[in-house]
Parts: structure tokens; sequence; C-alpha cells
């Protein structure tokens, strides 16, 4: 089991999960929906199903890639921990199972379940085309808020959308961030990124500007639902860790990118949920 957390990074759900359950006390809170645990409990199942099944398809479909790749060599598939088809099961179970639990939501998220899996699972094979992967992994976590609302009430609404919208370009950006520590060897490889394309300086300025629209984004989010204080607190909170972790990473300095991309942004997402969660039931 240790092992299998390991490879999909379970704890890297920090980054998801708290959007989905943002997402989930929306329709609570702000249509007549009525809160049910058992409800809540399939969503959460959800974000973990689909997260595990992208996450292990990313290191199932990238192994022979790993294994080139010094700081990815020791990953579980090319080091021997996991077998490669061990993790494609891995994949399938997790698929179906995320399937199945949507079937017990309601009918559209059932219906939708096979564009969701084709987004979170699709990504994986970007980087071999396109230098935009890093949207392509935004829009996957970016289905967290409106599909933990679309679970809730079965219907789409703008302010969900915008939380979405905001998840997608805050993902993107500091996926760019991280993918500045493998420009050399994607370069030789023949893989796709934004530091590839536009080398590292370029790169860290596109992504700035990928988090000023998710400011934006988010701050349209707090007018529409007009909300209180306290989301204006946890706003100001997660965009400040957004500046602050721009201020970690020089394109002659890659040393602090693991604190710029896991602890900053696990931490902005938590706190901001935390507080956009408080707003809606305390003011």
């Amino acid at each position: 089991m240790k092992n299998y957390l390991s490879l999909v990074k379970f704890s890297h759900t920090v980054f998801a999960m708290p959007f989905a359950l943002i997402g989930f006390f929306l329709a609570v809170q702000l249509t007549t929906a009525v809160f049910e645990w058992h409800l809540l409990l399939k969503v959460i199942l959800c974000m973990i199903l689909a997260r595990n099944a992208a996450m292990a398809f990313n290191r199932y479909i990238d192994r022979n890639i790993d294994e080139k790749n010094p700081r990815t060599a020791i990953r579980e598939i090319p080091a021997g921990i996991i077998h490669a088809n061990a993790a494609l099961w891995f994949v399938i179970l997790n698929s179906v199972a995320f399937i199945i639990t949507t079937y017990f939501i309601n009918p559209l998220c059932l219906a939708l379940s096979p564009v969701a899996l084709s987004v979170v699972l699709g990504y994986s094979l970007t980087k071999r085309f396109t230098a935009l992967c890093h949207l392509i992994l935004g829009l996957g976590l970016s289905l967290a808020p409106i599909g933990a609302y679309l679970a809730v009430v079965g219907r789409f609404d703008i302010l969900p959308l915008l939380f979405s919208f905001g998840v997608l370009f805050w993902v993107g950006g500091f996926d760019i961030i991280y993918a500045l520590q493998d420009e050399e060897f994607d370069k030789q490889n023949d893989l796709f990124s934004i530091p590839v394309w536009l080398g590292k300086e370029k790169a860290l300025m596109l992504s700035n500007v990928l988090h000023a629209i998710t400011a934006a984004l988010l701050f349209m989010a707090g007018r529409n639902g007009e909300f209180g204080w306290l989301f204006w607190i946890g706003y100001t909170v997660f965009i400040t860790l957004l500046v602050y972790q721009h201020t970690l990473v020089k394109p002659n300095d890659l040393s602090k990118v693991n604190l710029a991309f896991f602890t900053t942004n696990g931490i902005a997402s938590v706190v901001f949920a935390s507080f956009v969660i408080a707003d809606l039931y305390l003011l």
C-alpha cells in the first residue's frame, strides 16, 4: 500500500481536493440542495479514484522516459518496486471504480465520467506533442470544483466554473515552474513543455501571467458569490503565496522548485478552501 501511495503521490491530493470541497459546499449552501454525508463521501472517493488512475497512468506511460531521467529514475516502476503491468491494472481498477461511483451519484456525473477520465488520463500523452501540456494538467484538476458541484445539483452554474477556471490557470502556472527542472532532458528527448519552447526566463514570465489570470478569476468568483470578509482573507493569503513562490525560483537557481511547487501551493489551496467554506457557513 505504501508503494502505491508513493506511486500516485497521494500527498499531492492536497492541490485539487480543497477545491472539490469548495464546489460541494457552494452547491449545498447557495442552492436548495441538502447536505448529505454519503454524497460528500462519494465525491471524495471520486476525487481519489480519478487521481489515482491519472497518476498511475502517467507513471505507466512514462516509465521508459522516467528510466532515462536521473531525477525520475527512482520512481516505483523504473526502480522495479512496482511492475508496469501491476500499475496498469491499478489504473484500470481505479477507472472502473470511478465510473461505478458516479453511477451512484447522478445520471449527469455518470454520463460525464468518461469525459473526465479522458482528460485526466490523456494529459500524460500531451508532452509528446504540445507545449500546452501544463494547461491540460490544469484542465484535469479544474474538474474538481465543477465536478463536485454537479454531484450535488446536477447542473452547471457560473460560480463553480469561475473557481474551475481559476484552478486551471493556477495549476498550469505552477506546473511550468516544476517543468523547469527537466528543460534540458526534455530537449534531448524531443518532449514538449513551455520551458523547452520559451526558455526558462520567458517560461517564468508566462507562469506569472497565468497566476495573474488566476487572481482575476478568483476575484470575480468572490464578487459573483457576494462573499464576506473571510473569503477575502483566504483570497489574500492565496495570492500572497502565489507571489511568494515566484520569488523562490529564478532562471539560474532552481534549488527551491520543490518548495515552490508542493509546499507553497499545498498550503495555499488548503488555507483558501478553509476560509471560503467558513465564509459560506459563518457569514
